[in-house]
């Protein structure tokens, strides 16, 4: 029998990084998506946004690829939000996410920075931020945030 434990740190933005994650919208994007993802065997380990963006620590099953994986959550929500009219127009993704895998070792301090984002963006904003995930992604190649 196959085993397989691949986890994912994520990360992806609404469309033109608009401020929609509000306290009234965000907790409900978030249980849906958790509840999909579930439903298509995508495991969420973690998961919370600040705003315009979304981290989440992912694991993967041996069929699903990442872009399989960000289809299934991005394209769903964004199609559920809309349904359920969350916003008075279209609600839209941004095309692009930031995915790298993440060692074991690496886990829990991930999980940390992806609870405390709300603290997080106290000092720091999300274009920063991404581009020292992509700078980190370049120079190290660890999984460590």
């Amino acid at each position: 029998m196959s085993h397989v434990n691949v986890m994912l740190h994520l990360v992806w933005c609404t469309k033109d990084r608009l401020p929609l994650l509000t306290a009234a919208t965000k907790p409900t994007i978030l249980h849906h998506i958790r509840q999909n993802a579930k439903s298509k065997d995508i495991f969420i380990d973690t998961m919370e946004g600040h705003l315009d963006h979304i981290h989440a620590l992912v694991g993967l099953n041996a069929e699903m690829s990442v872009s399989k994986a960000m289809q299934l959550i991005k394209g769903e929500s964004s199609f559920w939000i809309n349904r359920e009219r969350l916003f008075t127009h279209a609600f839209e993704w941004a095309v692009d996410y930031f995915a790298i895998s993440v060692s074991p070792s690496a886990v829990e301090r991930v999980r940390f920075y992806i609870r405390n984002q709300e603290r997080h963006h106290k000092k720091i904003c999300f274009k920063d931020e991404y581009e020292q995930l992509k700078k980190y992604c370049q120079t190290s190649g660890k999984a460590t945030t």
